[in-house]
């Protein structure tokens, strides 16, 4: 189900996700026996130990099938803190999971570890919605999986829950798509986007206030390289909503073939803070990957901020233009370019291995 070059350990910037071990059984018991995490759900919590192992080495049996599942999470200093992680849960859909030790709630490592499995799913595991089903007064673990790039899609049973508790809520994250031509709904989603991401003062190539009709002439130029199979859109959709937006482009040249330059990319200001931005940069990344890029590139107005978030997203810096890019009179900036290579693996001068 999953690409055989994805990582099966994750970082973050205080976390290691990793798969489970033999050494994580007692870890893990303990966990899913505390009577103090399952106050919302205390019909959940697996006291039997012959049951426990039946679990534990499902988790890890998820690994060896499908080659993703729950991670163990560590902290900044190697300890074991909590579980996270997706497993399927019907055609297309995986459950989010993440339950953590007591000690370490308050400190946002849910939402961190919450955020990475979510991302990698939209860059590992093309075609799945991420779904997380919780208890309705379960306001700590909402606001968890909202913070990861979920919304409220509506209600649903859980299976073994009790007749009298009645329905969980279900948050849904994104969906995503690749598009190759425009229909007259989706040009005028996307034309409004531009524009509100360009007001909202966001690095797309214009400034705030541009004409809606030279932004439109822009979104025209990507259409016709669409039209002559030299590029292709990502899109992002939370809901029938379009949160998200980003294009890949192919050289004409031949001896560049192998890359693709990320154009316009754009997440609807409202929608910024939740996530949103690292899923779409994930999920242009896996489906560049499947159109056979093997090298990555993209370039940033300096002074936008968006130099570590690119980093984040395996991106590395290569160079700059100093002062290019002219924004007002006596505000001259940088066009810093960023690479990664698609299996992300280390950019080495002249490709040597």
């Amino acid at each position: 189900m999953r690409d055989h070059l994805a990582p099966r350990v994750l970082r973050t910037s205080r976390l290691t996700l990793r798969p489970p071990t033999r050494a994580d059984h007692d870890f893990l018991g303990a966990l899913h026996g505390d009577p103090e995490l399952y106050r919302h759900a205390p019909w959940a919590r697996q006291t039997d130990p012959a049951a426990f192992a039946v679990d534990f080495a499902g988790w890890r049996g998820m690994w060896t099938e499908l080659g993703f599942g729950y991670w163990v999470v560590l902290d900044c200093a190697g300890e074991a803190i909590g579980f996270a992680g997706l497993r399927p849960a019907a055609p297309g859909r995986l459950n989010l999971y993440y339950r953590f030790a007591g000690a370490a709630h308050g400190h946002g490592f849910a939402r961190e570890a919450a955020r990475a499995a979510v991302t990698h799913a939209a860059e590992w595991l093309p075609g799945h919605v991420v779904e997380a089903v919780v208890m309705p007064g379960h306001t700590a673990s909402i606001r968890t999986a909202e913070s990861a790039g979920l919304i409220l899609a509506g209600t649903r049973r859980h299976p073994g829950d009790p007749a009298e508790v009645g329905e969980s809520l279900v948050l849904e994250g994104p969906s995503i798509e690749r598009i190759d031509a425009l229909d007259d709904e989706l040009r005028h989603d996307v034309l409004a986007l531009f524009s509100r991401v360009t007001d909202a003062g966001g690095s797309v190539g214009f400034l705030p206030g541009t004409p809606v009709r030279e932004i439109a002439a822009a979104l025209a130029a990507h259409e016709d390289e669409m039209a002559a199979g030299r590029a292709f859109a990502v899109a992002l959709r939370d809901g029938s909503a379009l949160a998200g937006w980003a294009w890949w482009v192919r050289s004409v040249n031949s001896l560049l073939g192998h890359g693709r330059w990320l154009y316009r990319f754009m997440v609807d200001p409202a929608r910024q803070g939740r996530n949103v931005g690292a899923i779409l940069l994930a999920a242009t990344t896996g489906l560049a990957r499947t159109d056979g890029a093997e090298q990555l590139h993209l370039s940033y107005r300096s002074g936008s901020g968006l130099g570590e978030f690119y980093a984040k997203g395996g991106y590395v810096e290569v160079g700059r233009l100093p002062g290019v890019i002219r924004v007002a009179a006596g505000d001259d900036r940088d066009e810093v370019w960023m690479s990664r290579r698609v299996d992300g693996g280390p950019l080495v001068a002249d490709g040597r291995r």
